[in-house]
């Protein structure tokens, strides 16, 4: 397969807070390495960790830095020691720009062979590239702690986000009954689209109390976007043995330890990142076989073309509703 020696990517030379610092600009196309592969993006998906890490940048071993994490494309060259079988394949790629230079905001990318995993010939690119971070993520609170067993009931906050909406269709997948968390009658509605049993806005209501009535017995998992706020409500309505899973970073908490002592509670602290090799295999897998029977849809949210890869950015700082996406190529 012939391939450009360029490309266009978006690229920041330094760190700020400020999206300007992103440029799209012509450079030299990436060769995969030994164990690598290259991938033509067809749609890069942006999470919170994207402009986080554009802002605190820490060092990569490059003068430049291509952002972005998650995509979706088609392999088009692969390294020594990668069956060449793998040309042509559809995949969803995760963590390409975790301690590396390159990222998926670029029309090509090359990545470990098993960041590279196959996307189903029924799921959209847009789907493949909303996948990585955030529905491993969902994963590894769900499971991570133990099965989770038809009939059980989990608590998701914030099922609106890109987190939550996976969490609630991967438990919905598993056979679990899902209550979830939300700020306005539109979250209301993705919450309820994604199979949310219960939504809750908890602007309105008081949580603690709906969560019992549904659930008198507990909850055995509940997935938590914030912690300092959602502490109270945790600690009511988790079951004796359950987990609260905590993904995000907000204030500082104050555990109540005596309460969570009483149910034998488990909190647990993930970073996706930063997870074991097994857990990461087990939420790949996991993740690929709730896209293959169908159990995973995309986000609603906004697109926008990779010359906007800086307004992408700024769209998701400023908490923009549902998943944000830039077009890149056709792949």
């Amino acid at each position: 397969m012939d391939l450009p020696d360029s490309m266009w990517a978006a690229r920041y030379p330094t760190s700020g807070p400020d999206a300007g610092v992103i440029r799209v600009e012509r450079v030299p196309r990436p060769d995969p390495g030994p164990g690598e592969v290259l991938v033509a993006v067809a749609v890069s998906g942006v999470n919170p960790t994207d402009w986080k890490a554009r802002s605190n940048r820490t060092g990569t071993g490059s003068s430049w830095v291509t952002p972005n994490q998650d995509g979706a494309g088609r392999i088009v060259a692969v390294g020594r020691g990668v069956p060449a079988q793998r040309v042509g394949e559809r995949v969803w790629v995760w963590q390409a720009a975790w301690n590396r230079a390159g990222g998926t905001a670029a029309e090509y990318v090359a990545v470990p062979a098993d960041q590279a995993v196959a996307l189903p010939s029924s799921a959209s690119y847009d789907l493949g590239a909303g996948l990585g971070i955030p529905a491993m993520t969902a994963y590894h609170c769900l499971f991570h702690p133990g099965p989770l067993l038809p009939g059980d009931r989990v608590l998701v906050h914030g099922g609106a986000g890109a987190v939550g909406h996976a969490a609630i269709e991967l438990a919905r997948h598993r056979g679990a009954e899902v209550a979830a968390t939300v700020s306005n009658a539109y979250k209301a509605k993705l919450a309820a689209a994604a199979g949310a049993d219960l939504v809750i806005d908890y602007r309105t209501e008081d949580v603690a109390a709906a969560v019992r009535r549904w659930a008198p017995a507990g909850v055995a998992r509940i997935v938590e976007v914030d912690l300092a706020r959602n502490l109270t409500t945790d600690s009511a309505v988790v079951a004796p043995g359950g987990a609260i899973a905590v993904y995000a970073r907000t204030e500082q908490p104050v555990l109540p330890p005596w309460d969570l002592m009483v149910a034998n509670a488990r909190v647990d602290f993930v970073l996706v990142y930063t997870i074991d090799e097994d857990a990461e295999r087990a939420a790949v897998e996991g993740v690929t076989t709730a896209v293959r029977d169908g159990a995973l849809t995309p986000l609603p949210g906004a697109r926008f073309s990779l010359a906007e890869a800086a307004a992408a950015h700024d769209a998701v700082q400023a908490g923009h509703t549902g998943k944000v996406l830039i077009d890149v190529g056709t792949a």
